[in-house]
């Protein structure tokens, strides 16, 4: 497609992010300087046509592509033509475009669009009804039968507004509806409908389930940080007590104890959550006390030098879990043997062994839930983490994105196992392929019925219908939209609301209206015979 970008929001620069500076007028010629320095600068970039010279630039494309026009017979096909404009005439155009309609490998004609604008209004007697939709359509294209088709788009879950403020939130859950038999402009979307989740979800989100598992995580990930560059940004710890007496009470309580699983307060609490594991074996609790509380690598360094004298004098035999796989859980099996190897607690092995502590541990959560919810049957590709330490914590991130998602739609849309199963293998499979992002929007169909209480008393932030007529490439259509925002944004629209979203807690939406209308121009097939 071509786009004839002319224009973009004008941008002004200030040096340095500063402010400008009030100058005397007796300033020297080095106060001069800096002035000039510090001079706004603005940057005007391409700006829109006017509606004359968007119809010529309209006119040139339709007569290259007009086989009739002898000059340009044998001109390529072009691909569609956009062209911005500036909305100063009185439909309000903000664009124009055309494309080629073609019969075989010949170009039979071509489409022109127009898309017009108005700003906000509560008014719902001054938005164009679906008579006047209807009519305006037959009005171009004297159809002998028409189709109408609605759609319209939810926020489920996202950015919320209390008391006039907007609480943002990188996370964002829509639903897209579409449907034939439109009744009324505005109407809700019927139970035949399809439906189509749009889940956008941003780790780290404070009202997650999974926000204690994202804070471990993050520690996960500024130990794997740490190896690869050699340079650690430690996290402010959430023990007040140090990481070295916690290690000490750790194996104090397994020397006098000598139990073969125990579950201390500090577990209890960390998984009290959708996330909660009561199993957790010496080298998880370990690593859970740690986390918690090492500020440096000498920290590090001298907790598993505690741990392994233990276990070479004999003072612990701890029980672990049978496929832990950590260089720490290896050593605490040859401890059962009474034989085990020697392990020098210098340079980047310390950092490196805790990692494979919490690489265990993480992975045991996260796979423990699927498979505890049915959500999981077999290992898939992404779990298995038979792979070097770095790409363990990368696949860990993706399982627990996967899990942010599954939690976010159980807990707060409350959709039934089936849809969660579907939506789990979704993006199992997203994830073999693709790195990770939390930018991806993840597709799900469901009934509308499962979600109707969310959306039935609802304001839509997007509604449209659609008239049709025609078929294959001379399909013509006339559509209307509304929207809680301009669906353009290289103009100003005049609006009584500050906020971008027009619409707040109002019982009265504000809806801006877009036009789309085309228009079907056939070239005339001309033949010039020989006497």
């Amino acid at each position: 497609m071509f786009l004839c970008d002319f224009y973009k929001v004008p941008k002004i620069n200030e040096p340095d992010d500063q402010k400008m500076t009030e100058t005397s007028n007796c300033a020297d010629d080095d106060d001069n300087d800096e002035e000039d320095a510090n001079e706004v600068q603005i940057e005007l970039g391409p700006q829109p046509l006017t509606i004359m010279k968007a119809r010529q630039l309209l006119s040139w494309y339709t007569l290259s592509q007009n086989a009739n026009v002898s000059a340009v017979d044998n001109n390529p096909v072009l691909h569609p033509l956009w062209v911005r404009c500036d909305m100063s005439d009185p439909s309000g155009t903000t664009w124009f475009g055309a494309e080629t309609v073609c019969m075989g490998n010949k170009v039979s004609g071509v489409k022109l669009y127009s898309v017009t604008c108005k700003g906000s209004t509560v008014d719902k007697k001054s938005l164009v009804t679906l008579g006047d939709l209807k009519q305006e359509h037959k009005k171009r294209h004297h159809p002998s039968s028409m189709a109408i088709k609605g759609s319209a788009r939810f926020n489920l879950f996202g950015s919320t507004v209390v008391e006039n403020t907007t609480i943002e939130s990188q996370s964002s859950v829509t639903v897209d509806f579409k449907w034939s038999h439109v009744e009324s402009i505005l109407e809700t979307p019927p139970l035949s409908s399809t439906a189509t989740l749009n889940i956008k979800v941003a780790s780290g989100d404070m009202r997650s389930p999974m926000f204690e598992m994202y804070r471990e995580l993050e520690f996960l990930q500024t130990l794997a940080d740490g190896l690869r560059t050699g340079e650690t940004e430690w996290m402010e710890p959430l023990e007040s007590t140090s990481a070295v007496t916690l290690t000490k009470v750790t194996v104090l309580l397994h020397l006098f104890l000598k139990t073969t699983k125990m579950k201390s307060e500090t577990e209890t609490q960390i998984f009290n959550s959708l996330m909660e594991r009561g199993d957790l074996d010496f080298v998880e609790q370990l690593w859970v006390r740690m986390r918690k509380s090492v500020t440096s690598y000498q920290d590090i360094g001298d907790c598993l030098k505690l741990v392994t004298e233990a276990l070479r004098y004999g003072d612990i035999k701890p029980w672990i879990h049978r496929d832990s796989s950590s260089s720490l859980s290896k050593l605490i099996l040859q401890s059962y043997h009474q034989q085990i190897d020697h392990v020098s607690l210098t340079g980047v092995t310390p950092v490196h062994m805790l990692l494979e502590m919490g690489v265990d541990k993480m992975r045991k959560d996260y796979i423990n839930y699927l498979i505890g919810n049915l959500l999981l049957i077999t290992l898939n590709l992404c779990i298995t983490l038979q792979v070097d330490l770095q790409e363990q914590v990368i696949r860990l991130r993706k399982l627990h994105h996967l899990l942010e998602i599954i939690l976010t739609c159980s807990t707060f849309l409350g959709l039934p196992y089936d849809r969660l199963f579907l939506l789990t293998q979704s993006c199992l499979q997203h994830y073999k392929t693709y790195p990770y992002d939390e930018e991806h929007d993840f597709k799900l169909q469901i009934k509308p019925a499962l979600i109707s209480h969310f959306y039935q008393k609802e304001h839509p932030a997007v509604w449209g219908v659609e008239v049709s007529s025609g078929h294959g490439p001379r399909e013509v259509r006339t559509s209307l939209q509304l929207s809680d925002r301009p669906l353009v944004d290289h103009v100003i629209f005049e609006t009584d609301y500050q906020n971008e979203t027009v619409n707040g807690d109002s019982e009265d939406p504000a809806f801006f209206s877009t036009m789309v209308y085309c228009s079907l121009v056939s070239f005339v097939s001309m033949y010039t015979g020989q006497n």
